[in-house]
């Protein structure tokens, strides 16, 4: 039987761990038939190590999205594995200390612009790094973490996920004509190691799974690895600019 993504080659951003949200995205994707290339930065080794615990190894590039450089050679460098792309996973987000934590009103600029250009200008930045790649119906993806309200101690990553839900809206509108897809998977918390760096991250774990009507287990990233998958397909063809909520249905329920 056909997988959701047979044929289809992606370039998946940010496995650390197979912990990861991306690790699992990757995982998903590989069982519905997808070629994959990840992208990974700064424990290259431990990515490379991470990418052969995949159900087929999976080639593994370099890049700091903060990095012109890196960004210009994107293309070329994944034209070496690939001879084109059909998606890409944004999974990408960083702030300094000083910007999470409850010292919002004390981060220095120059740790917000850091954390603004990682986490939400880089959506922009590798979209246009991959487009020479991109045909119509391709898809681009970004996770998410569904900032309509403040969030204790998410602070500047909450601002830069707004910023980001922005940003999709905007590539949406101009990748349009090309035929790209642009979208946000808002993801409930799931314990990676990006979310353990997160102080209070226990705050939010307690609160969704008494809220969310289909309740919502912190220690599987399947079911936010398949609704990015499904985004990645074929089969969402004229969704683009959206945000979809894979939480367990707790952005619905009031308090």
């Amino acid at each position: 039987m056909a997988g959701l993504l047979d044929g289809k080659r992606l370039l998946i951003t940010g496995v650390i761990t197979d912990a990861s949200i991306a690790f699992h995205v990757a995982r998903v994707a590989q069982e519905q038939g997808a070629q994959v290339v990840l992208a990974g930065y700064g424990r290259m080794r431990l990515v490379e190590r991470i990418a052969q615990r995949l159900p087929q190894p999976a080639p593994v590039l370099e890049l700091d999205v903060a990095d012109q450089g890196q960004l210009d050679s994107l293309a070329q460098r994944l034209g070496e594995h690939v001879d084109g792309l059909d998606g890409v996973l944004h999974s990408i987000g960083f702030a300094p200390a000083s910007c999470l934590g409850g010292e919002f009103l004390n981060a220095p600029w120059e740790d917000v612009a850091t954390t603004l250009q990682v986490s939400a200008y880089s959506f922009k930045s590798l979209a246009m790094a991959c487009l020479p790649l991109l045909g119509t119906g391709s898809s681009i993806v970004g996770m998410d973490f569904d900032n309509r309200q403040a969030w204790p101690a998410y602070d500047w990553m909450g601002v830069a996920k707004s910023a980001l839900e922005s940003v999709c809206r905007y590539l949406a509108r101009d990748l349009g004509p090309h035929g790209v897809r642009v979208n946000l998977v808002a993801a409930g918390p799931v314990r990676t190691l990006a979310a353990k760096s997160i102080p209070g991250f226990a705050a939010f774990e307690n609160a969704w799974n008494g809220r969310a009507p289909l309740g919502w287990n912190v220690d599987d990233p399947t079911p936010v690895a398949r609704t990015v998958c499904a985004l990645l397909s074929d089969w969402l063809p004229a969704t683009t600019g959206s945000m979809v909520w894979a939480d367990g249905g707790f952005h619905a329920i009031g308090v």
